[in-house]
């Protein structure tokens, strides 16, 4: 069966108000409050969006993310109480997408997530006209598949990091700001600068063959990134 939305959170109380909040404003929404909860329901059903805790009672979601991420690439965005700079930059180094503190507000949290949905669906529908995005010999992005090749060995990347690097591809050889990356790939004026560059590093350990001195994604001091294409005209 096909949700809108799995909650993986072992506050019972809280993620079920979550989950009836969402249903109530048509955001198909089911929730889970286990590790193994949730594998049991991935294994049967299909959510287009994860909202994962990070304590769970038999175990961390940043394990649990990592197992996800091998299955699906679907946007998980982490849910918790822990606020520190090492949770966040953790949980976007092994696959998250977001990172939404708790306490959250609940009208706030729904409006994040139908962003999300609505931007992959998006994605979705424009990958499903488009046979490859790019191909330079080296470097190749495959939209049907929404998969990355580097020198012909498949690169796993994020959801977000895939609608980030194809940002960059979509307008290459020219300075893509700060601002312009926040509202075009995460239609969201107010990501953080530290959310954006831990991507562009996990997209540079993907593709580039040095990712202390890359080739493809280029720093603008202050100002944003230019991804330099070396594909053949025509």
């Amino acid at each position: 069966m096909r949700y809108d939305c799995l909650i993986i959170d072992d506050e019972k109380e809280l993620a079920d108000n979550t989950c009836e909040y969402f249903n109530m404003f048509d955001v198909k929404t089911a929730a889970v409050y286990s590790s193994a909860e949730a594998d049991r329901f991935l294994s049967e059903n299909e959510p287009g969006l994860v909202l994962l805790d990070i304590n769970l009672s038999d175990g961390s979601g940043f394990e649990l993310c990592k197992k996800i991420r091998q299955k699906l690439n679907i946007p998980i965005l982490f849910i918790s109480a822990r606020n520190t700079d090492d949770d966040k930059i953790i949980a976007l180094n092994i696959g998250g997408d977001d990172y939404i503190e708790k306490p959250y507000s609940l009208g706030v949290l729904l409006a994040k997530v139908k962003v999300v949905l609505k931007r992959f669906a998006v994605v979705a529908d424009n990958d499903a006209q488009k046979k490859s995005d790019y191909d330079d010999g080296y470097l190749r992005m495959d939209s049907v598949n929404k998969t990355v090749f580097v020198d012909g060995v498949e690169k796993k990347i994020t959801s977000i990091e895939w609608k980030l690097l194809d940002y960059l591809i979509e307008n290459r050889n020219r300075l893509v700001t700060k601002n312009e990356i926040f509202e075009n790939v995460w239609n969201d004026k107010f990501t953080t600068d530290g959310t954006l560059n831990v991507h562009i590093r996990k997209i540079r350990e993907a593709i580039e063959k040095d990712p202390q001195d890359p080739k493809y994604i280029i720093t603008v001091w202050k100002e944003g990134y230019k991804f330099v294409s070396t594909e053949a005209a025509g």
